[in-house]
């Protein structure tokens, strides 16, 4: 996802219901998430699904590291011999 241009990627709600669909050939475009305001402030952001679906694979891998650091300080880890014996002898005959 490419950085964010105030200038052209934060708009009004209002300007939203009024040129949706500029707005949203504008993401898909550029890539680039747009931000829309109400009374003034930070309301909603609209992104890309593919920007939208990287964003989630990116976090649920991290997520995954995180058990995965957690479980490795805990002392909860199998020894790469192991594993390796246990994997030939469910796959190699």
């Amino acid at each position: 996802m490419t950085l964010l241009r105030p200038s052209t990627d934060v708009r009004p709600v209002t300007e939203f219901r009024a040129q949706a669909s500029a707005i949203l050939a504008q993401i898909h475009e550029t890539k680039r998430p747009v931000i829309l305001t109400l009374n003034g402030r930070s309301s909603a952001v609209l992104l890309d699904v593919d920007a939208y679906e990287g964003l989630m694979d990116e976090l649920e891998l991290l997520r995954e590291l995180h058990v995965a650091e957690t479980q490795a300080q805990a002392g909860d880890v199998i020894e790469h011999a192991e594993v390796e014996r246990r994997l030939r002898s469910r796959h190699l005959p």
